[in-house]
């Protein structure tokens, strides 16, 4: 497993910045979704782990319409949580997230759509755009 993560930071690091990505990624910690809730932002979850091919294909259809689109991140909040860390967590229970790769977004405490190992870009940029359509930004 540490030779994946050696693997596909090198990636990053040697291929992402050309590429002109820049995009943030933060991951959860709790405390965090509730305080940007507060805020009345919108909340795109990514459960996601190192590991997982159908969360890697996830993650670079996002990021690529997060590269495409520069409305995603100045209204929606995207956060990675870490499956293996936060799987038993009281987001997982209250969000009813039984797997890994799954999408979420949420607004004011409420699920706007869900995606489970779903990777096709129609989809996640449906999941997306409907994220988009509520915020008040």
């Amino acid at each position: 497993m540490k030779r994946r993560i050696f693997l596909s930071t090198a990636f990053a690091t040697l291929v992402l910045p050309h590429q002109g990505l820049t995009l943030e990624k933060v991951f959860y910690t709790p405390g965090l979704t509730e305080a940007i809730i507060k805020e009345n932002k919108v909340i795109f979850l990514d459960f996601w782990t190192n590991w997982c091919s159908t969360c890697a294909a996830q993650t670079r259809v996002i990021n690529e319409l997060r590269s495409s689109d520069p409305n995603y991140d100045a209204k929606i909040t995207f956060i990675t949580v870490d499956w293996d860390q936060y799987s038993k967590a009281q987001i997982s229970k209250d969000l009813k997230i039984s797997r890994r790769s799954t999408l979420v977004a949420v607004t004011d405490g409420k699920v706007l759509g869900r995606l489970v190992a779903a990777t096709s870009r129609k989809e996640i940029k449906s999941l997306m755009d409907a994220a988009l359509s509520v915020t008040r930004n």
